[in-house]
């Protein structure tokens, strides 16, 4: 067993901070009571409550949300149904093509990812708003669904499938009751990295919003640059803990889907 050295000790706390103690202040001033956001008052949830009163600030977390849970829940449909494609179907005509435009925004930078999308929708004549940014935010999650999905179907003991089909059932009731329930953890886990996600985005959602459908990173950005009030730092606060309870929640169900994981061949 290798030793943990004191190098390997200074990496990893370095790394951890410089990773998480800028949150941490964030947090920490989040309950700052001056107005000044970088002059310590002491300790209080005024801005907090100042907060419950910004109207815009709120009506841009509900457009979040909103935008986050639709395109969340239509990336995983269509990466669940990618994924088994991919892993099911074989070496189908068009495969590689296919494939390669599901993991393209892997590796693609998100605004050429934004900026193309906008040329799309300007080129159909398509009104920006609340719409256009489901569908950016649906096409950049859903490779990291079907990303999740693959790799669970593809350690799938498919002999419980042919058994199922060997006692009458047909390929969609088959798929219903035995594929789903297996799979769905890694279903759940793609879902909340979807919403992650989205919820997170800035890049993407600049590109193709339009009036009415300002979201949360967008107004904080806006106001950002303004100069920061107390108030963003508490919306940032509960911005993150949402961020991070979901990936946290994502992480863990992935992890137990794998830990259930049976290879389907030796």
């Amino acid at each position: 067993m290798r030793k943990v050295s004191i190098f390997n000790i200074f990496a990893i706390v370095l790394g951890i901070a410089f990773l998480y103690l800028p949150i941490v202040i964030l947090v920490i001033y989040s309950f700052n009571v001056s107005r000044l956001v970088a002059v310590w008052g002491g300790w209080s949830t005024r801005w907090y409550a100042e907060l419950a009163g910004d109207n815009e600030i709120l009506q841009a977390a509900f457009t979040s949300l909103r935008v986050a849970l639709v395109s969340a829940s239509a990336a995983t449909v269509l990466g669940t149904l990618a994924a088994v494609a991919l892993v099911r179907f074989g070496r189908f005509r068009g495969r590689l093509l296919f494939a390669s435009m599901i993991y393209a925004p892997l590796v693609m930078p998100e605004v050429i990812t934004g900026l193309s999308l906008l040329l799309l929708f300007v080129a159909v004549e398509v009104d920006r708003g609340f719409w256009t940014v489901v569908i950016a935010h649906t096409t950049m999650a859903m490779c990291f669904v079907t990303v999740i999905v693959q790799s669970r179907l593809v350690d799938f003991d498919i002999s419980l499938e042919e058994a199922a089909m060997d006692l009458g059932a047909p390929p969609l009731r088959t798929f219903l009751s035995i594929t789903l329930p297996l799979i769905l953890p890694a279903i759940v886990a793609a879902w909340m990295l979807a919403f992650a996600l989205s919820l997170d985005d800035l890049v993407v959602a600049s590109f193709t919003t339009g009036p009415g459908a300002t979201t949360l990173p967008i107004r904080i950005y806006s106001a950002v640059r303004l100069g920061v009030k107390p108030e963003i730092n508490a919306v940032c606060s509960i911005f993150v803990g949402i961020v991070g309870m979901t990936v946290l929640i994502a992480s863990l169900l992935a992890k137990l889907t794998g830990a259930r994981g049976t290879p389907a061949r030796p």
